[in-house]
């Protein structure tokens, strides 16, 4: 509340700057007092005109803080009865009765309140004002949309209220002033826009400013299909990177270790978990610091995948190398206990991890294209994972002796390498990264024990596709899987386009078995 009352109050000062013309006892009766109809009416005209007093009386009809004694208006302000117009105390009887305001009324006046925060001081009361704003302004806040028109100087704000300016006009009686802001909306790229276009449509008369809005609401209609495309390229992208991520860890798993590993997806959950814990002591001990409670969680989950990981290739996994069927189901029963764990330690119901404030929001590109910052981050860290995991793999003795394992065990061996401890290297290595997805995966959607099993599928079809054991392959199968599954979800629905993706995948495979990338060397001749 503190916050509303500064910004109404800033509001009251800029109004009474331009000198408006101030509320009456009538205004104030025809806005409290008598039929829908009237009081809307009256409220419209009195937002045209508005100065402190009708702006704080505004408020406190929306917060239902307006009471009638007989046909007086009175606010109630701590208890206190207020007279609107003159600020003196009145005194509460038991005859005064509430002001009842149906939905309609509440819509007025939450779309007269935005009208008059145009003139606010604060850049985000005015960004939300003009949002709430959009198909829903008229005439009669022509003047206070002009006036805050004329003192905007953020330049997106003012082409925001410069197109509020013609949807106004759009319901003018003056020809001319429709055929004027017809033009001007052909240049918007907002949704609402439309909406507006297609009704005015409905009851225009005229027929040059029919020819004028058809012809904006094709331009409108094209700029809103390249808003769609290229909302459904960074969807894909962004659906693409966490598929990514998913399928990096088993990239090495299964890739370069050739283990069918069921469990890979309650890695990723242990991961997911492992924040959610870690945001939970940042809320209780480093309340301040909260901010920062997600990079303190890369390492955390990453160490609690990893640790299970190793666990299980030196407890299970190790004993069943070269017998494939055994391992998919040794490791599809440990995915069941580990699921039974987490439930039986964090309950059946999913959990909430928040966003750092830093990942709240986003870029707003188009009227109808926002790139949403966590995803964003994710597309930025799903890379960077990918450029370490590369640069461990090609650059640094443990993946050269990963390599070496890879294509060659026994010649590995014989040149001093313990196979067995690089086995356990590389599985943790792989969870880890799966702990890392789980980490990212959290500031997208809920963290629960099933989290895991929407993710496996999907991750082995990136895998297989790209080429075992192909990094490239894997990127480019991520990518691409992502960006055609939004593409086909656009036309077909979500379940269609996952069916038209495996079918799309089997018939790549029938074609083309070692995937995008062939793997090269002794290990594709085995």
């Amino acid at each position: 509340m503190p916050k509303r009352l500064f910004h109404v109050l800033a509001i009251a000062i800029v109004l009474i700057a331009t000198r408006a013309q101030a509320l009456t006892a009538n205004e104030a009766k025809a806005m409290a007092v008598g039929e829908g109809d009237a009081r809307i009416e009256a409220l419209r005209a009195a937002v045209a005109g508005a100065d402190a007093n009708t702006v704080r009386f505004l408020q406190a009809l929306a917060d239902d803080a307006v009471k009638v004694m007989g046909d007086r208006p009175v606010l109630v302000v701590d208890g206190m009865g207020v007279d609107p117009v003159t600020n003196a105390e009145v005194v509460l009887t038991d005859s005064a009765e509430d002001v009842m305001n149906n939905n309609r009324m509440r819509g007025e006046l939450d779309t007269a309140l935005a009208a008059v925060k145009l003139l606010s001081t604060d850049v985000k009361v005015r960004r939300d004002a003009v949002k709430t704003l959009q198909g829903e302004v008229d005439e009669s806040k022509l003047p206070l949309i002009e006036k805050a028109l004329a003192a905007e100087t953020v330049p997106d704000i003012k082409e925001q209220i410069t197109l509020l300016r013609a949807a106004a006009l759009l319901g003018s009686t003056d020809t001319a002033k429709r055929l004027e802001a017809a033009g001007s909306l052909g240049e918007s790229a907002l949704a609402a826009t439309k909406t507006l276009l297609v009704e005015r449509l409905a009851v225009e008369t005229d027929g040059a400013v029919k020819a004028a809005l058809y012809k904006s609401l094709r331009a409108l209609e094209s700029r809103l299909a390249w808003g769609d495309r290229l909302g459904a390229i960074f969807s894909g992208i962004s659906l693409g990177s966490i598929l990514l991520l998913v399928a990096l860890g088993l990239a090495i798993t299964y890739g370069l270790m050739g283990v069918i590993n069921m469990a890979h997806g309650e890695l990723m959950m242990i991961g997911a978990y492992a924040t959610y814990v870690v945001q939970g002591l940042f809320q209780k001990y480093l309340p301040g610091a909260f901010d920062w409670y997600l990079l303190a969680s890369l390492p955390v989950a990453f160490m609690a995948s990893a640790l299970v990981g190793a666990a299980l290739e030196r407890g299970v996994i190790r004993f069943l190398y070269g017998r494939p069927l055994e391992t998919l189901l040794a490791t599809w029963g440990i995915s069941l206990m580990l699921m039974q764990l987490v439930r039986t330690i964090f309950g059946a119901q999913n959990v909430g991890v928040e966003n750092p404030s830093w990942m709240s929001g986003g870029v707003q590109v188009m009227g109808n294209l926002s790139l949403p910052y966590n995803r964003l981050v994710i597309v930025g860290f799903a890379f960077a994972v990918l450029l370490g995991v590369w640069f461990l793999i090609e650059k640094t003795r443990l993946g050269l002796f990963v390599r070496g394992v890879t294509q060659n065990r026994p010649i590995a061996s014989c040149m001093g390498v313990n196979t067995a401890r690089i086995d356990t290297y590389a599985f943790a290595l792989g969870s880890g990264i799966a702990g890392l997805a789980g980490c990212a995966l959290s500031q997208v959607g809920n963290v629960g024990p099933d989290l895991g099993q929407g993710y496996i599928v999907d991750s082995f079809m990136v895998v297989v596709l790209g080429g075992v054991g192909q990094l490239a392959g894997t990127v480019y199968a991520a990518l691409g899987l992502g960006v055609l599954n939004k593409f086909l979800e656009g036309w077909t629905g979500a379940v269609l386009a996952k069916i038209a993706v495996l079918v799309f995948i089997i018939i790549f495979i029938q074609k083309r078995p070692q995937g995008i990338f062939a793997m090269k060397g002794r290990s594709a001749e085995a």
